[in-house]
């Protein structure tokens, strides 16, 4: 598999006073061009510090992050991020939350009216063009969401960061915005990695599930193939064998280091 987004011996460790803090030790991971990875593993094992290594939020303490062999040690357009909370500037409405993401990226390259068109363009994609003159505070949690990946897809990122952006929501909420995250993907061949806690939703929408040890100095434990063909329709899968094996194996990892960590206090 050619290395699209590479992440090369990455260690990650944080500082306080005398203290060391290590997060992440020997992370290494190869992404393919249009792959759909997730990364599980239980709460502190380093799951969105790792992503914001890949954002470049926060510079690696060793090794590199490398997409398409440039290294990424900076915030850039070709991560996009969506994180748990939309972050929508409360004051902007729709139309202007994702427009000012456009103007940003793409001020000095399309003209006003390619970007208004672009924004929209961006807003159907998620089917929110009907909310475009509402503020955040008149629209449900899943719907500011929508948004938010609308604003991130309308910078047109190579990579784009998902960090348990469903988390919040209710469990048909969720179930429709992954349906709506799936097609996006079908459609425009985005490389994505997700942070996620739920074993189900990894099997769903991943091409892989990479599974993390438990911290401190977590490192990744498994990584798991998902040969499930796309599309893929969530009622089908419900009794789908390979669906179930790699379901299995995930919920057997975690539980074993649950176990492991129960035992070690």
């Amino acid at each position: 598999m050619k290395a699209y987004l590479k992440l090369d011996h990455i260690d990650k460790h944080f500082d306080r006073g005398a203290q060391r803090a290590e997060v992440l030790k020997g992370i290494s991971l190869d992404i393919a061009e249009r792959e759909f990875v997730s990364i599980i593993g239980h709460s502190g094992c380093g799951k969105s510090t790792l992503l914001n290594l890949i954002a470049g939020l926060t510079t690696v303490s060793a090794g590199a992050v490398l997409l398409e062999n440039k290294e990424v040690n900076s915030p850039g357009p070709e991560r996009a991020v969506v994180f748990q909370n939309h972050s929508l500037l409360p004051w902007l409405t729709v139309y202007e939350n994702v427009s000012l993401a456009v103007s940003k990226v793409f001020g000095g390259t399309k003209s006003r009216a390619e970007r208004h068109e672009w924004t929209m363009r961006n807003l159907d994609l998620v089917q929110m063009a009907h909310a475009a003159d509402k503020r955040p505070g008149e629209i449900s949690g899943g719907m500011k969401q929508r948004v938010g990946i609308a604003r991130a897809l309308a910078m047109e990122p190579k990579i784009l960061l998902l960090d348990e952006p469903f988390g919040a929501l209710d469990a048909l909420t969720r179930a429709h915005l992954q349906d709506a995250v799936m097609d996006i993907h079908a459609r425009l061949g985005n490389t994505m990695v997700m942070i996620t806690h739920d074993v189900d939703e990894a099997v769903l929408l991943s091409d892989r599930i990479v599974m993390m040890t438990n911290g401190p100095a977590a490192r990744i434990g498994e990584v798991l193939n998902v040969p499930l063909p796309r599309p893929r329709r969530r009622i089908e899968l419900a009794s789908d064998r390979t669906y179930l094996r790699c379901r299995e194996a995930v919920l057997k990892f975690l539980y074993e280091r649950h176990r492991f960590v129960e035992a070690v206090a």
